[in-house]
């Protein structure tokens, strides 16, 4: 049996929003930050630019409360059901560091509940939130994480895992190399700091897309992240960490991201990878070829009746036990 309850906390002037869930019992237990992805993800891992509600994070923080491990998972302040009357006060502010800053306040938050050790408690980052927890590992806190593991984090610069996935959306258009040309003359402009003013001609799609990075709700964030990759910050980490890309990931690529991360943390003794055969960009279980994986990349990422990739929930839970959790 678990228990599950909301929270709140107050970070420059706005409320955030988490989910705490712990197992049966008066513990103290130890816990995990589940930080979500890029976008509007919310808490439960969930966007309004997918279908569905059945969220990855919320499935892990279930799991994790079975397993007798504690969770919190929060709202952006830039997502979750409060994001518009947010996006005011946020305008221009959104950084590298105010994602960091929301991360200690969760952290905080978490280490002051009294069923929960804060000796132990674990980062558990999701695509881009791997690099706030990297971030988060790699200075100092005044409650420092035990762990960390990286779901499926970029190993290259954002650029060109977006230049990847946006080559895999275009792809499937008859003229999917000349739009792809277009693509990268826009990034290209953008890398040099100039407008991205991509080709009319582009899918609306892909244009939402490379327009997004020049919102000015995303800045100076976006072009913060631009350059940077989870190798940049892997090589500081001295706490035991997990990589996990899975293999039927079509965002982040195990060989063109995972390569450059095994890479990075050559010699590292403290860094583990693993590469689950069936899971998908969020870990949820995924039997389809990689071609249809690839063909439809986010499909049944949130749908009903999704659940959770069992290779990579089990490798998850046998890392945090072993590094103390």
């Amino acid at each position: 049996m678990t228990q599950s309850s909301d929270l709140t906390w107050t970070l420059d002037g706005i409320t955030v929003e988490g989910t705490i869930v712990c197992p049966d019992g008066e513990g103290p237990f130890p816990a995990v930050v589940l930080v979500a992805g890029s976008g509007p993800t919310d808490r439960d891992w969930c966007t309004p630019l997918l279908p569905g509600s059945n969220g990855s994070a919320r499935l892990l923080a279930e799991a994790f409360a079975d397993a007798g491990i504690a969770s919190l998972r929060y709202d952006k302040r830039a997502s979750g059901a409060h994001a518009m009357e947010n996006a005011e006060t946020l305008l221009g502010k959104v950084s590298m560091q105010s994602h960091l800053d929301e991360l200690v306040a969760a952290v905080t938050m978490l280490s002051r509940q009294d069923h929960v050790d804060s000796s132990r408690i674990f980062g558990l980052g999701h695509s881009e939130g791997a690099l706030h927890v990297l971030h988060h590992a790699t200075t100092t806190q005044d409650v420092p994480f035990a762990g960390i593991v990286l779901a499926g984090p970029p190993g290259r610069p954002i650029q060109a895992v977006l230049l990847s996935q946006l080559g895999l959306q275009v792809a499937q258009d008859p003229d999917g190399p000349e739009l792809m040309a277009k693509v990268r003359e826009a990034a290209a402009r953008y890398a040099a700091g100039q407008p991205m003013d991509p080709d009319p001609n582009l899918p609306d799609s892909v244009k939402m897309v490379l327009f997004g990075f020049e919102a000015p709700a995303n800045l100076p964030f976006a072009r913060e992240l631009w350059t940077e990759s989870a190798g940049d910050s892997l090589v500081k980490v001295r706490i035991p960490a997990l990589i996990l890309i899975g293999a039927k990931d079509a965002q982040v690529d195990m060989d063109a991201d995972g390569v450059p991360l095994q890479e990075a943390a050559e010699g590292m003794t403290n860094v583990t990878f693993a590469f689950p055969a069936n899971a998908n960009h969020v870990f949820k279980e995924d039997l389809r070829t990689p071609s249809e994986t690839a063909a439809s990349p986010g499909s049944g990422y949130n749908e009903p009746g999704t659940r959770l990739d069992p290779e990579s929930l089990e490798t998850i839970l046998t890392w945090l036990s072993g590094a103390g959790a």
